[in-house]
């Protein structure tokens, strides 16, 4: 029986959740990508709350013009701004299942850029 490209994604997720954790010191962001929109959020998993969050639909990125990479950069550079504020230095990387290129490569360089350490 064939997956689907859904299930093979969750099935991939899972496996990564199992390795990948986020603490206080150093909480994980996690990246959800849908077809038109991208949303990033940093979470500490040992309190299970969220530490900040930014998405292609917040208002300063979704007026910004530019393809869904160029889109998905200004989100990695917003939650970068924003973890930093909330005193949020060092993540770890949660790619959700998704293949590391394209709008995923493109939101944690543009993390980095914005002073993120992974």
């Amino acid at each position: 029986m064939a997956l689907t490209k859904n299930e093979r994604r969750i099935r991939i997720k899972s496996r990564i959740r199992k390795v990948v954790s986020g603490t206080e010191a150093r909480p994980r962001l996690a990246v959800f990508r849908s077809n038109k929109e991208i949303y990033a959020q940093v979470v500490d998993d040992v309190t299970g709350k969220t530490l900040v969050a930014a998405s292609s639909r917040d208002k300063d990125i979704s007026s910004a013009k530019g393809n869904k990479s160029e889109i998905a950069t200004m989100v990695g550079k917003s939650v970068a701004e924003r973890a930093l504020k909330a005193g949020v230095s060092t993540i770890t990387f949660d790619r959700g299942g998704y293949l590391y290129h394209g709008r995923i490569k493109s939101l944690a360089e543009g993390a980095r850029e914005a002073g993120l350490k992974f």
